[in-house]
């Protein structure tokens, strides 16, 4: 049998960061990936925003994570030649109720660490952003964008050139724990061919597929998995001459964070996601849904025209909570919490793991010592 230091299940950005991190230690490292490509499900189906940090409860993990990641990730784009840009983002009140949201969410930012939020009135963002349409807006000067799959190619890179591998249509079937090591029993899904690779580490960062694959492993126990919540979100984009130089925020929404205004790094405008509760993993956007899209858009740019509205691509996002509960923290898990030494679970990876990732890695590593 195969032994390897550390088997990584997933590659997309954070199972990516997380074999850079391990590679980097020395530790011989195996990333397996379902797909026939790195990045094909969360990673490459988001805003691709470095988030700053400002809408997580002080002392969680994406509170945490999120700071630390963000400037670690902004280094890191520099210093490899990854395109990005440092745009900044309008959290807008659009009714005049709103601005004590905006006042708290800054009060919490604040607390996470986020200092440099700038409360606007209303004719001081219009200064900024002719077109917008708000009462007042917080400015957050250190929110930006980055390519995600420049990012992906990047980690894979260096993962690899520390010596880390990655075996792509490969599939983890199941796991157990024994004495020394977890056996993880993995699958070619063009052939079917299955192996056994015994590992010192585990690390469970399957996304869409952690909770089953956690379920898979003979030795953890159940308690340990959180149950999984599919949420849609979907995206439309505009053919249109770029109108704002900010990401464009409303107030968040349970969920999410509101169907707002990203840029591309060619100054290309999309908007979304929206929340949208499904069972099944299924990419496909109703354009239909546009019609919602029309009337949350122009609460902050009323002279959106008719009909430029085009369905894009939409994300799905493992979340921990369901309908009308709170949002859920990061869980990552180590081996002191669920008992299986040098297994690390890493469940409701959503937003903001891209921005958190390279902290995430950081922190699972720090787990599986």
């Amino acid at each position: 049998m195969e032994k390897v230091d550390c088997i990584v299940a997933g590659a997309g950005v954070v199972g990516l960061a997380i074999a850079r991190e391990a590679a980097r230690r020395g530790w011989e490292t195996l990333i397996l990936e379902a797909a026939d490509a790195i990045g094909t499900e969360t990673s490459s189906r988001n805003s691709e925003v470095i988030h700053a940090g400002i809408y997580y409860p002080a002392g969680s993990l994406k509170a945490k994570l999120c700071v630390e990641g963000r400037d670690k990730l902004y280094t890191y784009a520099r210093e490899r030649g990854i395109a990005h840009r440092r745009c900044g983002k309008l959290i807008v009140a659009t009714q005049e109720g709103q601005q004590a949201t905006l006042a708290e969410i800054a009060s919490k930012a604040k607390a996470c660490g986020v200092t440099d939020l700038e409360m606007l009135s209303g004719e001081k963002a219009r200064e900024m952003e002719p077109a917008l349409s708000c009462t007042s807006a917080l400015l957050s000067p250190s929110t930006g964008i980055i390519d995600s799959h420049g990012l992906m190619l990047s980690l894979l890179g260096e993962a690899e050139e520390n010596g880390a591998a990655l075996a792509l249509n490969t599939s983890v079937v199941s796991a157990r724990a024994e004495a020394q090591a977890i056996v993880v029993q993995a699958r070619d899904t063009t052939t079917g061919e299955e192996m056994e690779i015994a590992a010192t580490r585990l690390f469970n960062a399957a996304g869409l597929g952690a909770n089953r694959l956690a379920r898979s492993i003979d030795g953890l126990d159940p308690r340990h998995i959180p149950p999984l919540n599919y949420a849609r979100g979907n995206y439309f984009s505009l053919a249109h001459r770029p109108v704002f130089s900010h990401l464009i925020y409303p107030v968040p929404e349970p969920g999410g964070l509101g169907v707002h205004l990203t840029l591309d790094l060619n100054g290309g405008m999309r908007f979304g996601p929206d929340v949208e509760w499904v069972d099944t993993i299924d990419y496909r956007v109703d354009p239909r849904r546009a019609d919602h899209f029309y009337g949350e858009i122009r609460k902050y740019w009323p002279d959106l025209a008719d009909g430029g509205l085009q369905p894009a691509y939409s994300g799905i996002r493992p979340k921990l909570a369901g309908p009308g509960q709170p949002n859920a923290d990061f869980v990552i898990e180590g081996g002191e919490t669920h008992g299986v030494a040098g297994l690390v679970n890493l469940f409701g990876i959503e937003s903001p793991g891209l921005t958190s990732c390279l902290a995430i890695a950081a922190h699972a590593v720090a787990l599986a010592q």
